[in-house]
């Protein structure tokens, strides 16, 4: 099972947006995509993937994920809360605890693609993703403003502070095009990502009203697909390419271990 991280380094960016996004293309291509929602205090992959609510066990004890419309496989705590309202009020310790027990007590079948939504920031949580998860890489995702692109390169420095692999940059809410004139208007400032980070932006995304509709109603899943696609393209030919140089047979040079073993593209 390849696990793909999505990250941010501050909240309200869009990152379970993009992580559920991902997921959608991921299950369009392979028909194999799970998402374990890591945001364990500010959980809703669920309601975005219009998962009903209620927690199950197979006969050894392991959890039975949720499963969208489109056949997504979810595990999150919101599934488990009696109320999308009801607050989840621990630790730092118990919280890194259900993290990885939601990863390592979950049935996660033939689920070939699992994007983990992370919760925000580079505290206690965001570390046991990174050490007990090890995803194969990272997405990070910020809006345009100046200060927010800051803070989503402490992500970036985290990840890779650990040995981690970030694939590159989402931005989320980059602009918005006028309803009566067509006119693109860049309301948080125009996309500058640091031209030291050497962050590559994959994917630069509007803010729709639309799109906020078909989020809140759990239709994810139908949104922007031409570009979530191209995300998962992108993200899958960076790893695939990382692969490719990191792990070659000795006898003939062949990729050993890629992700086009398993249907995904190899750069």
């Amino acid at each position: 099972m390849h696990i793909i991280a999505v990250m941010s380094g501050k909240g309200g960016v869009g990152k379970s947006f993009v992580a559920t996004g991902l997921a959608a293309a991921l299950q369009r291509r392979s028909g194999h995509a799970a998402v374990l929602d890591a945001d364990i205090t500010g959980a809703s992959v669920p309601h975005l993937l219009g998962v009903p609510r209620g927690a199950f066990a197979d006969g050894d004890g392991h959890l039975i994920p949720g499963v969208s419309a489109s056949g997504i496989r979810v595990v999150s705590m919101s599934l488990m809360s009696s109320a999308d309202d009801k607050a989840v009020v621990w630790r730092g310790p118990l919280i890194s605890n259900a993290i990885g027990e939601l990863f390592t007590e979950t049935a996660w079948g033939d689920a070939e693609y699992l994007v983990v939504d992370m919760p925000p920031g580079t505290s206690d949580a965001a570390l046991t993703v990174l050490e007990k998860l090890k995803p194969e890489g990272v997405v990070i995702v910020s809006t345009p403003q100046d200060m927010v692109t800051r803070i989503a390169h402490r992500s970036q420095d985290m990840v890779q502070g650990m040995g981690g692999n970030v694939v590159g940059l989402v931005m989320n809410m980059a602009y918005v095009v006028c309803p009566d004139c067509d006119r693109r208007i860049e309301a948080f400032g125009p996309v500058r990502p640091s031209s030291d980070s050497g962050l590559e932006v994959l994917l630069t995304l509007p803010l729709v009203p639309e799109w906020a509709t078909l989020a809140d109603t759990g239709r994810v899943a139908e949104i922007a697909p031409k570009e979530f696609d191209a995300l998962a393209d992108a993200v899958l030919a960076r790893l695939g390419s990382k692969d490719e140089t990191s792990e070659t047979s000795p006898a003939d040079g062949t990729p050993a271990g890629t992700l086009g073993e398993t249907g995904g593209p190899v750069a």
